[in-house]
C-alpha cells in the first residue's frame, strides 16, 4: 500500500468508493436519495473534484492506493480557523486492512509537521464503527461542543503521542 498525495485522475475511484462507504452507515438513517440519489453522487463527485484542486495551506487529499488503485481517502483543510479533518474513507472491500490507520497516520504526521496543536472531525451519530476508529486513535468528545445535529464533533490533542494511545 501507497499513501500520496490525490490528483485528479483519482477522482472517480474516490467518488465511488466514498459513495459505497457512506452507504453502510446511513442506510436505514437517512432516505436512501440523501445519500445515494443522482443528485447526492453528482454534489459529492463536484465537492471531491474542488478538494482535489484546492491549494491552499493546511489542506491536502492523501490516497491510499493498493496494487495502483486507489481504495482510500482522507481530506483535511483549516475550517473557522482549526485543521479539520473532512473526509477519512476506506473502500468497504478492504476494511481492516489497516488503511484507514495509514491513513490517519499520515494526517497526524503532516499536522505534526506543521505545528498544528489540535484537530477536528465530525462523525454520523449512527457510525459506530468510524466512533471505534476514532476512539482507538485518541480522539475525544470536544468538550466545547460535543455535536452538530446528527453529528458528533470529536478533537485529537495533535500534539500528544498517539501511539501510547492505540496500545
Amino acid at each position: 500500500m501507497v499513501i500520496r498525495r490525490a490528483v485528479p485522475a483519482d477522482l472517480d475511484p474516490i467518488t465511488a468508493f466514498h459513495a459505497e462507504a457512506r452507504a453502510t452507515y446511513y442506510r436505514g438513517h437517512v432516505p436512501d436519495e440523501e445519500f445515494e440519489g443522482p443528485a447526492e453522487r453528482a454534489r459529492t463527485r463536484a465537492n471531491w473534484a474542488t478538494a482535489l484542486s484546492r491549494e491552499e495551506p493546511g489542506a491536502a487529499v492523501l490516497c491510499a492506493e493498493h496494487e495502483g488503485r486507489p481504495v482510500g481517502v482522507a481530506a483535511y483543510r483549516t475550517v473557522d480557523g482549526v485543521t479539520t479533518l473532512t473526509q477519512l474513507h476506506v473502500a468497504p472491500a478492504h476494511w481492516r486492512r489497516g488503511i484507514g490507520a495509514a491513513l490517519h497516520e499520515a494526517c497526524v504526521a503532516a499536522w505534526r509537521r506543521d505545528g498544528v496543536a489540535t484537530a477536528r472531525l465530525e462523525v454520523f451519530e449512527h457510525n459506530k464503527r468510524a466512533q471505534a476508529f476514532y476512539a482507538a486513535h485518541g480522539w475525544h468528545p470536544d468538550p466545547e461542543n460535543p455535536r452538530d445535529d446528527t453529528h458528533l464533533i470529536l478533537r485529537l490533542e495533535v500534539g500528544q503521542d498517539q501511539d501510547l494511545r492505540q496500545g
